[in-house]
């Protein structure tokens, strides 16, 4: 029987095998993406996966997961995150309780102890469960690491997290493992496939950043998002699929507060095709532009310039 991490191995075994399978489970991946798949699995390095938000640097994770058929572990950072939300910590509750019983049966455990020497003795003869596995609640990286046939490590948004915090991932990710004063060392037993990812909210640490492998995830060119579009939105019309991906392109030429990304422009198209509409128009468009553009001060700049807009979008 083929286990899933020879399934992974076996799929991914050229850039073209990961482009048709990513393309498969309907992520459409540039040469780019799937070269840096290919090289971080067959070298066991993280990729470092930067660009605007919505680009699709999620999804990448998402994807490679489902298709590869390996379990996705995710882990969203923030500020103040720690290592006891990121990796392990001790069930207090249950401790608490083990002490109670310890009190309740201490009598009987130094039953015939003459001395506090001979009671000191009999306590050390004792295994001490206190901070054992038996009270360890594994967080994302150490659940991560002890996937016995692997799993894709999502760390999402770590430009959000703080600096010692990435400190903290250096030696995970460059060693895949991680150190338990109370237990020991713990290695993965097959290295997960991670990304990080950052929307470049504060710059990353060079120690970081040489442990990783760089993606930069660019908006893309129009043929490209079509592509997407088709394949994220089943069924949606080929002439208002141009139409609408050609309108979003000249939105995004326009002097905004926050540009459209892929994933808004998926969206748009899910609520056409939900509005039963075939191609562009004004009216449409105006009504349903909030799924496009989230500031008000955007809305102002382009309400006048959207019969315009459409009229363009129309001759595709």
């Amino acid at each position: 029987m083929t286990s899933p991490i020879d399934t992974a191995a076996q799929k991914i075994t050229s850039v073209d095998a990961i482009v048709e399978g990513l393309d498969g489970v309907g992520y459409i991946a540039s040469h780019r993406i799937a070269t840096s798949i290919f090289v971080a699995q067959n070298l066991t390095k993280p990729i470092l996966v930067e660009g605007s938000a919505g680009v699709g640097k999620t999804e990448l994770a998402l994807s490679t997961a489902n298709w590869l058929g390996l379990p996705l572990i995710r882990m969203q950072c923030y500020e103040g995150l720690d290592e006891s939300k990121a990796l392990y910590e001790w069930k207090y509750g249950k401790q608490l309780l083990y002490t109670q019983i310890l009190k309740d049966k201490m009598g009987d455990v130094l039953t015939g102890a003459s001395g506090l020497d001979e009671a000191m003795d009999k306590l050390h003869g004792f295994s001490d469960l206190f901070f054992s596995e038996q009270f360890l609640e594994p967080r994302p990286l150490l659940k991560a690491l002890r996937q016995k046939h692997g799993a894709v490590l999502l760390i999402d948004e770590i430009d959000k997290s703080d600096e010692e915090f990435e400190a903290f991932l250096l030696e995970i990710l460059s060693a895949y493992q991680v150190s338990i004063p109370e237990i020991g060392t713990i290695t993965a037993t097959v290295p997960p496939l991670v990304f990080l990812t950052s929307n470049n909210m504060r710059e990353m640490g060079d120690a970081l950043k040489r442990r990783c492998l760089h993606l930069f995830i660019p908006l893309p060119e129009e043929k490209l998002e079509r592509r997407i579009v088709a394949a994220r939105v089943p069924g949606i019309a080929d002439r208002l699929t141009r139409q609408l991906v050609a309108f979003v392109h000249m939105l995004r030429e326009q002097d905004l507060k926050k540009l459209p990304s892929i994933s808004e422009t998926i969206d748009w198209a899910r609520v056409l095709v939900l509005m039963n509409a075939e191609a562009l128009d004004t009216e449409l468009v105006r009504n349903t532009l909030n799924v496009l553009l989230k500031h008000e001060q955007d809305f102002t700049a382009v309400d006048k310039s959207i019969p315009e807009l459409t009229n363009k979008a129309k001759r595709y």
